[in-house]
């Protein structure tokens, strides 16, 4: 599995885990969808991806 397929996953979960927290807890739990979402769009112009440099270190 490349390191492209484990950033997607990681960031679906995260926006389903809000969603679900946002619905049923707190309604501010759906800032953790628009952090992610702001993460993905800034590494697309970037090229700088904090959850690829963490899952670089943890798979070695």
């Amino acid at each position: 599995m490349t390191i492209e397929n484990k950033i997607r996953i990681l960031a679906g979960t995260m926006v389903l885990i809000s969603f679900t927290l946002g619905r049923f807890v707190n309604p501010a739990w759906l800032w953790l969808s628009v952090f992610v979402g702001v993460n993905l769009i800034q590494s697309a112009f970037t090229g700088f991806c904090p959850a690829e440099i963490v899952l670089k270190k943890l798979s070695k």
